[in-house]
């Protein structure tokens, strides 16, 4: 009989780190938004850190989605971003 593999607690445990990593954030549209994300992904990496980042608006423009690609370090530097993303009133949603 094969033993049972153990599932992982999420989706971040797939990942091998070092690895860049798409990080997408949708929130209300305002001339603010992409700057305090930025800046808050910022927090969590090094200082030379390249991130690259796009935004659109929902067809209606009540909404922005940024998609921010950067080098991710670890699971414990995501889900420290994801809390920061998930306490940032601008923020509607992250992918």
């Amino acid at each position: 009989m094969s033993e049972k593999q153990s599932l992982p607690q999420s989706a971040l445990e797939l990942i091998d780190f070092p690895s860049r990593f798409p990080l997408k954030v949708f929130g209300t549209k305002n001339q603010k938004l992409e700057v305090s994300i930025l800046s808050l992904v910022k927090a969590h990496c090094p200082v030379d850190e390249k991130i690259e980042i796009s935004s659109r608006d929902s067809k209606n423009g009540k909404y922005t989605a940024l998609t921010l690609t950067f080098t991710a370090s670890s699971k414990r530097q995501l889900e420290d971003i994801y809390q920061d993303l998930y306490d940032c009133d601008q923020v509607v949603m992250t992918l």
